[in-house]
């Protein structure tokens, strides 16, 4: 067995490992990566990519069904190609794929590992059968797969996840997804505009990720009038005798039915990568589901040594947030022991569904959590129905909602379901890192007409609502931003 001394490991060659290698190399050379399969990104090979792709064709057949409602009538019936459909996805993934690998391959060769690495303990880690690398510090950045009830294993390769969808040669006549959050709603509405036959099942109506019951209730009603949803019902998941497909029986509100399917499809959630590492020959602290807890500002787990960062962390599963994590840990590890904090910013979430869903800041759910003891919170809102420009342009559904505080009027967060809400949600979430006022926000321009002025008309709404400081006699002095 080969023995490599570094001065800093990272553990997994995706969006966090490969940024961590980097900020890790401004301090020393003698950094190594390992990965368990083969070097590329999630985000590249099997999200957010290529779900764009299959995403801008179903964009593309639903523009062309839709164009009646202006006054244009393309000639003939649509076909859809899966067969091209699927080809261009591919291509386009590989290319991205390419991109990043060329990343990966300007990194020191010598440096670049393949195998599965495993804890033999805090600084010593033991690569398949062939290197033992003692490491001085070290950064977790091992990923997440998807979470597969075990009693589907059973329907072999009828149980299909988001990976396997990039390499279809061609479309399949039916799929039931399982699981409507941004994975399950993303690729079930792309699937569904291609033709394809597609039910998704759920759990307590929840969608796309949404907390806000009035966001919410908009958004059931849109995708309801869309797609087939059956969003809180009981399940019972067999293979088909011939073995050609699946069946799920369901009942919900009191009803039952059975529908049989090409494919499941499994989009009920990722896992973190961690539980094969050999974390229990660590003495590290770890949260319910096994992953080791980190302080959010310095990737620091509870083993001063050892990093965390990306979707392992368990913290926020997105790319943008892996290669700030990944910054974060690894500067720390390069380091060590200077620990210093990172820049996190404003979150933002976006699912690209039609209409799409987004919240940035403190989502309802965390505004009421947070505020429940005093009530300090007001919220704003506007329905994109009458919207001018998303009339203009036949996108009008949707609707937003903003949240602030009272005495401070600082803007918390917001949830929407809309048009150009990945637009709408970068303009609150730059607002929101810079800690602007309602007031503040309302003095920035807004041009006619977009989109955007739906924004104002939220934020005017809000403004009204808001309390000012000398109003409230210190009944918002418990507040977490007093």
């Amino acid at each position: 067995m080969k023995s490599i001394n570094a001065d800093v490991l990272i553990l997994g060659g995706g969006t966090a490992g490969m940024s961590a290698f980097r900020a890790a190399r401004k301090s020393t050379d003698n950094v190594y990566l390992v990965e368990d399969h083969k070097f590329g990104t999630t985000c590249a090979r099997v999200g957010c990519m290529p779900s764009k792709l299959l995403i801008a064709a179903a964009d593309a057949a639903h523009h062309v069904r839709t164009a009646d409602q202006f006054g244009v009538h393309p000639d003939g019936a649509l076909r859809i190609d899966g067969r091209q459909v699927m080809e261009r996805v591919r291509s386009e993934r590989d290319r991205f794929v390419g991109f990043v690998l060329e990343d990966v391959e300007a990194f020191p060769a010598t440096h670049r590992i393949l195998g599965r690495a495993r804890f033999k303990n805090e600084h010593v880690v033991v690569v398949d059968d062939h290197t033992e690398i003692t490491a001085q510090r070290i950064v977790i950045a091992t990923g997440s797969r998807p979470f597969i009830v075990p009693a589907w294993q059973s329907l072999g390769e009828r149980l299909i996840v988001n990976d396997d969808v990039f390499d279809w040669e061609t479309l399949p006549a039916s799929v039931a997804v399982f699981g409507a959050g941004v994975i399950g709603l993303e690729i079930g509405q792309a699937l569904h505009r291609l033709g394809v036959t597609v039910h998704v099942f759920g759990k307590d109506n929840a969608l796309g990720g949404i907390t806000d019951p009035v966001v919410l209730e908009n958004a059931l009603d849109i995708f309801r009038g869309q797609m087939d949803l059956h969003l809180d019902a009981d399940t019972q998941v067999s293979l088909l005798p011939s073995g050609k497909g699946v069946k799920i029986d369901y009942s919900e509100n009191g009803t039952s039915g059975s529908v049989t399917v090409d494919f499941l499809l499994a989009a009920t959630g990722r896992k973190p990568n961690v539980d094969n590492l050999g974390l229990e020959n660590l003495n590290i602290d770890l949260d319910a589901r096994g992953v080791p807890k980190a302080d959010p500002y310095t990737m620091q787990t509870s083993v001063a040594h050892i990093f965390i960062a990306g979707d392992a962390s368990n913290q926020l599963p997105l790319l943008h947030e892996a290669a700030d994590q990944g910054l974060i840990a690894g500067k720390n590890a390069g380091t060590f022991p200077s620990v210093t904090e990172g820049l996190r910013r404003s979150s933002i979430s976006v699912v690209f569904s039609d209409p799409q869903i987004a919240s940035i800041g403190l989502r309802f759910k965390e505004v009421t959590s947070q505020f429940d003891n005093c009530g300090c919170y007001a919220v704003g809102e506007v329905s994109f129905s009458n919207q001018g420009r998303s009339r203009v342009m036949g996108v009008n559904q949707g609707h937003l909602r903003i949240y602030a505080e009272h005495g401070s009027g600082r803007l918390l967060g917001a949830e929407m379901v809309g048009p150009a809400a990945e637009h709408l949600a970068h303009l609150l979430a730059w607002a929101h890192q810079q800690k602007m006022t309602v007031a503040q926000m309302l003095d920035m321009p807004f041009y006619h007409p977009v989109i955007e002025e739906g924004v104002r008309t939220a934020l005017r709404d809000l403004s009204k609502q808001l309390r000012l400081a000398e109003d409230l006699a210190g009944e918002c002095a418990e507040c977490p931003g007093q």
